[in-house]
């Protein structure tokens, strides 16, 4: 099951990465985030608990129905925003290391038909493993 990539937001030159890396004290995971692009590489870690899955499961909801996204913004650690109309005309990742590194990082990512449905079936599935 580990390591299991819980979020793929990816094109063939970018890519948004959120990867399960393995379980902590129950019920808390720990995760990475890669950035990577042909201009910039990046990863930070972060640790993921059910509060976490559930507020992705209502951003996915929210991303569905045409709104842009800011997720884990509250907790300390990176927060993910997504913003469906960049300034690129594709979706837009947004990561902020706010608390650790101090560094922002955009991303433009033209993403396939489905990519919403693809991102729910991978927490989908996670979770049913956990």
């Amino acid at each position: 099951m580990f390591p299991y990539d819980l979020v793929r937001l990816s094109d063939l030159e970018n890519e948004v990465v959120i990867t399960v890396l393995s379980p902590m004290d129950s019920p808390f995971w720990e995760a990475q985030i890669v950035v990577t692009s042909t201009f910039v590489k990046g990863t930070t870690l972060l640790v993921l608990s059910p509060a976490k899955l559930d507020s992705w499961a209502k951003a996915l909801g929210e991303l569905r129905r045409g709104r842009d996204i800011v997720w884990m913004e509250t907790d300390r650690g990176p927060t993910i925003s997504i913003q469906l109309d960049g300034e690129r005309d594709c979706p837009e990742v947004v990561v902020e290391d706010e608390s650790l590194s101090m560094v922002t990082v955009r991303i433009p990512v033209a993403l396939e038909e489905g990519w919403i449905a693809d991102q729910q079936a991978r927490l989908g599935r996670f979770k049913e493993q956990v």
